[in-house]
């Protein structure tokens, strides 16, 4: 069954809520000739997709039992599947089989941003990678998105994964992104105030509902915690390791 052009409905399912030109459109995403199967989707997404940041017990002795069973054609699928949960349940499934083979199908993929919520598993993925070509991914990634704070995508996640590879590998990758980090977040603040005095026009009842909360808003913390990287890194490890 060949795959069919989506639908504005069926776009935004998939999680393509912004569809944007950047230069990163000449780069070759991975995708699916065919259709995946209900039968395959029932198998390899439906159990899957929702528990990514699950770290019990439980979870990981369901994958370190599921591991063995994962293939290249299963990672592969689900990575070339236009719909944020296949992509992210991938994305997941090649790290913890180490799949550097597939690094350039993750990076690129982040780089053009095609959907929405599989951004922090391709970052997480290429954080445990750990190559120079991760690092390349990532610093790109940052290069462009942080000067279009219009474009409201994945740039935290990704500085916090830059700033996790900088810690294990004793680097300083993040300070050329700083500066534009700063001005990242003031920008998404005045926009967010804008839109709320905007807002505040378009319903005049909750002006004053609004206005309480455009005081008690305050600009978001530069400040970049990779605790949950760490946490995360090394609970997979733990599948990857058995």
């Amino acid at each position: 069954m060949k795959s069919k052009k989506l639908n504005d409905a069926e776009l935004h399912s998939a999680g393509a809520t912004v569809r944007h030109k950047s230069p990163f459109e000449s780069l070759n995403s991975h995708k699916n000739e065919d259709e995946i199967t209900q039968e395959f989707r029932e198998k390899w997404v439906i159990p899957f997709y929702l528990k990514l940041r699950n770290r019990s017990d439980e979870w990981l002795h369901k994958m370190i039992n599921v591991k063995p069973q994962i293939t290249d054609d299963i990672i592969l699928q689900n990575l070339g599947d236009f719909d944020w949960r296949t992509r992210s349940t991938g994305s997941y499934f090649a790290l913890i089989k180490e799949s550097y083979h597939l690094e350039d199908i993750i990076g690129i993929h982040l780089l053009k941003s095609e959907v929405c919520s599989a951004g922090g598993k391709y970052a997480l993925t290429l954080a445990s990678f750990n190559t120079a070509k991760s690092v390349q991914y990532l610093n790109r990634y940052l290069e462009y998105y942080l000067i279009r704070p219009d474009l409201y995508f994945d740039q935290g996640v990704v500085m916090v994964a830059l700033k996790y590879l900088d810690e294990v590998n004793e680097t300083n990758n993040l300070a050329m992104h700083l500066k534009n980090w700063e001005d990242y977040l003031n920008w998404r603040y005045h926009d967010q105030i804008k839109n709320m005095n905007n807002l505040k026009e378009i319903v005049p009842d909750k002006a004053e509902e609004l206005e309480r909360e455009i005081q008690e808003l305050k600009p978001k913390e530069s400040k970049i915690d990779t605790t949950h990287f760490h946490e995360s890194i090394e609970f997979l490890n733990k599948i990857i390791n058995e």
